[in-house]
């Protein structure tokens, strides 16, 4: 009998997600023949419409959009390699505020124990060695990022497993550069009011306080293919506009704080299976 292959649990929100944090590493491990699992938590219906429409507007059909976007996960999937998609379909909440956060079937409103029940059962399935998710405020607030967090820590504690656990995070020094580089694409754009650079700096985390730092540059091109597969979001997709050059220069490096570990191995560290092979 085969022995169970190292696998990667990635619990994300909403189609696309899986592509701007992690398509570096699902495409990197699954090259390495390990089994990588996507766990989807919404099906993305408060995106964007064909032809950009949005959320609320004339024209926008949630039902038709999710349909859509579930197409363009599945082309990221196979861009990606993934070995295993999971849907767990809830409705997407919106951003924060917006009245679809307290929708019936929302992932928002959904009882955290329901989700995390749900997503346990898959862990029991697959029994991932590492599992990534969000950090406790989605990154940068968004709701069903949030809900992502709370379900996936609530699911550990069910199952009593001892993967390592990671949360996606971004450096300051990264954050700094993606800034320039958007000023760089959009010279005339107003500069945004003090609020919003205040809340803007305070995305992601100082560089020293990172655990992990995965080079995936060699999947530069996977990763990009993955984004440009969600086509119908291509608006809100800024990095797309780079070119797979200078995306894979910017975001070739993909990054982790490390929350949970029973195997000692030491930080910082470069591979998200360290200690485990």
């Amino acid at each position: 009998m085969n022995a169970r292959p190292l696998t990667l649990m990635a619990v994300h929100a909403h189609p696309d997600d899986e592509a701007t944090s992690t398509g570096g590493v699902l495409a990197r491990y699954a090259a390495e023949g390990v089994r990588t699992v996507l766990v989807t938590c919404t099906d993305g219906g408060c995106g964007d419409g064909p032809g950009g429409v949005k959320p609320g507007d004339p024209g926008h059909d949630p039902a038709a959009v999710a349909a859509m976007r579930r197409a363009e996960l599945d082309a990221s999937c196979a861009t990606l390699k993934v070995t295993h998609l999971e849907t767990l379909d809830y409705a997407d909440s919106g951003m924060m505020g917006w009245a679809t956060n307290d929708a019936p079937g929302s992932f928002w409103r959904t009882p955290v124990e329901e989700g995390a029940a749900r997503l346990a059962d898959l862990m029991r399935r697959y029994e991932p060695d590492v599992v990534v998710t969000y950090d406790e405020n989605g990154f940068y607030g968004h709701p069903d990022h949030i809900q992502a967090n709370r379900i996936t820590m609530a699911a550990l504690e069910m199952i009593g497993g001892a993967p390592k656990v990671y949360w996606t995070t971004a450096p300051r020094s990264m954050m700094q550069r993606f800034g320039e580089v958007m000023r760089e694409f959009h010279p005339d754009a107003p500069e945004p009011d003090p609020a919003e650079a205040a809340a803007m700096a305070e995305i992601g985390l100082p560089d020293e306080e990172i655990t992990t730092w995965v080079d995936t540059s060699a999947h530069g091109a996977q990763k990009f293919d993955a984004l440009a597969a969600h086509a119908s979001q291509g608006e809100n997709i800024f990095f797309l506009k780079m070119g797979q050059e200078r995306f894979t220069d910017l975001m070739g490096v993909e990054t982790f704080v490390r929350v949970q570990d029973r195997t000692g191995a030491a930080l910082p560290e470069d591979d998200l299976f360290a200690g485990l092979r």
